[in-house]
């Protein structure tokens, strides 16, 4: 999976679009030092996201923003492969 593009949103939210789900956007919120999805607009033409695919986004947002280490290092993990 591949992060194709992201923008902030409104009070520090961030819009990012994938290559798995192009049609799809994916909105972070920011907690502790990291961000984590909060919801994701799915679109019918793309497929259906697993929990693997949640981790997978995180880790690729955090790591773009520079927060991979706090992301990382956080209480509750989910395994994510990139």
């Amino acid at each position: 999976m591949k992060l194709l593009n992201w923008s902030y949103t409104k009070r520090y939210n961030i819009k990012a679009r994938y290559d798995y789900c192009p049609f799809s956007s994916v909105i972070f919120r920011p907690i502790n030092e990291y961000y984590f999805v909060y919801i994701i607009n799915w679109s019918e033409k793309d497929p259906i996201v697993t929990r693997e695919h949640l981790a997978l986004m995180e880790l690729l947002i955090n790591r773009e923003l520079g927060t991979e280490e706090h992301y990382l290092s956080r209480k509750s993990t989910i395994p994510a492969d990139p």
